[in-house]
């Protein structure tokens, strides 16, 4: 057991490192905004774009929804924004997987975290109903 532990802890230190060549790596210069902050503007704009990647269970949850609007043809795709598609497979594919993760998590979730699962597949659902309503008439 405490073998697991020193290599957990030293993950995390080399994470730690990993996030702090990343994000603070920058040099130590006026970012040019005013603030006197003494940090270069790409280390201001790397660090919120690491806290907005930040990997956490409502960033993925909300990830895999983002992925299912775009193939129930609610969202364009990202890398082609002229256009919608539909791929109903594949967007039944990522809600059940979000049911599963639902019902993998159940009781080791925060409220908030509960919520946005429940509400999401509950919302994905039926607006996959909906199409197949749409596409059998």
């Amino acid at each position: 057991m405490h073998r697991e532990k020193s290599v957990d802890e030293s993950w995390k230190d080399a994470v730690s490192g990993e996030k702090e060549i990343l994000v603070g790596g920058g040099a130590k210069e006026d970012c040019g905004d005013g603030c006197g902050c003494g940090h270069s503007h790409e280390h201001a704009h790397g660090q919120e774009q690491a806290d907005s990647m930040e990997i956490n269970f409502i960033n993925y949850i909300s990830s895999l929804a983002f992925q299912a609007l775009i193939f129930l043809g609610e969202l364009p795709n990202p890398l082609d924004d002229s256009k919608l598609e539909k791929n109903l497979p594949q967007a039944k594919f990522l809600i059940d997987t979000l049911i599963m993760i639902r019902e993998k998590t159940k009781g080791n979730l925060t409220p908030e975290e509960d919520n946005l699962i429940s509400s999401t597949v509950y919302e994905l659902q039926m607006k996959f109903v909906e199409l197949l309503k749409k596409e059998n008439a």
